[in-house]
């Protein structure tokens, strides 16, 4: 597989890819072994973002057996392997490029993304999200406060000012979750029921006294304990959606769906 169809380059690398990271390239480049037309000397990031891989899918690059950082220029005949987070390095000296994220993780999400968001808040999680954000402005935001970009539009994981992001694969919630859980080893984080999952504001426990006549009668009458967002006052009780969502945290793996 060729990099570039310009008859003016005149150089070549060979690339292999690992991991999660060959379901990500285009098409003509699935194969195990690329052969990446050049000229000029590229920096490898581009390189890599040219056969579709965003540079925060990749933690390790290694060129002609040493770790290199995202600027290395490619030489020709070099031979490079490029790696995901958590794969096994067959290196010395390994420069991990993968960025950890600050601690508490928070997010800014996309707006293809609106179900993951709500179940991301109810875990705990602090995430961003409005169906009209522009890419520059959650570039942005990421930017400002440190937030994790969740998306599914690789495109806007290539900006060089993007330092945290994450490809979400797959289009199922329920494994979008899992994605997420796992690459950014949030089990131990989880804390269900703590924040609105209209708003992302924190919620309180509040007296059903004190909101008694928002209640439904039936509400009123069989359920006592309650919960406010401290935000937009939304109300949160355990009806009988809260046994189906604690259900479905107790399968997340390490999880015991407490508060």
């Amino acid at each position: 597989m060729y990099g570039t169809d310009s008859g003016q380059a005149q150089f070549t690398a060979s690339f292999r890819c690992f991991g999660n990271l060959p379901a990500l390239l285009k098409r003509r480049y699935r194969d195990a072994s690329i052969v990446y037309r050049f000229k000029r000397h590229p920096a490898v990031k581009d390189a890599i973002e040219s056969m579709g891989i965003p540079h925060t899918e990749v933690d390790v690059i290694v060129a002609n057996g040493c770790s290199v950082d995202f600027h290395y220029q490619l030489q020709h005949l070099d031979t490079i392997d490029v790696y995901p987070l958590g794969c096994t390095v067959p290196a010395g000296t390994v420069l991990h490029l993968s960025a950890p994220p600050v601690e508490p993780v928070a997010f800014v999400i996309d707006l293809h993304l609106g179900k993951l968001t709500r179940r991301l808040r109810l875990l705990g999680f602090d995430c961003l999200y409005q169906n009209d954000f522009s890419d520059a402005e959650i570039m942005q935001l990421s930017f400002d406060q440190q937030r994790v970009i969740l998306t599914r539009d690789r495109g806007i994981l290539k900006h060089r000012q993007v330092v945290h992001g994450y490809l979400v694969r797959s289009d199922q919630v329920d494994e979008q979750i899992r994605e997420v859980i796992d690459r950014y080893q949030l089990i131990d984080q989880i804390h269900a029921w703590r924040r609105c999952m209209a708003c992302n504001g924190l919620l309180e426990k509040i007296e059903k006294a004190a909101i008694a006549e928002r209640l439904q009668p039936l509400t009123r009458r069989y359920y006592l304990d309650f919960r406010r967002c401290r935000v937009c006052q939304r109300l949160y009780w355990q009806g009988s959606h809260f046994e189906k969502i604690s259900r479905w945290l107790e399968t997340l793996p390490g999880s015991d769906g407490q508060d």
